[in-house]
């Protein structure tokens, strides 16, 4: 199985890469760009055939190492 895991900041939390990437995108011609929050995608294959045995391990491999969960939200999809 796949995890596909999107990894963002948390609302509040200042995003210094997204403003620069606002700011580059202003550069370049796109004024209509009001805001940019960037993050992580990551995908990782689970030797796993259980589905719900799967999802608790890609849970526990987000909450303990993938995502900063002080300041970073995540979600998931097995596919």
């Amino acid at each position: 199985m796949k995890a596909r895991i999107h990894i963002t900041l948390k609302n509040g939390v200042l995003d210094p890469q997204g403003r620069a990437i606002a700011n580059a995108l202003h550069s370049l011609g796109f004024p209509q760009v009001e805001d940019v929050r960037q993050g992580k995608y990551i995908e990782v294959e689970v030797k796993e055939s259980d589905r719900s045995k799967a999802e608790a391990a890609v849970e526990k491999m987000c909450a303990g190492l993938l995502a900063n969960t002080v300041i970073e939200n995540y979600r998931f999809e097995m596919v």
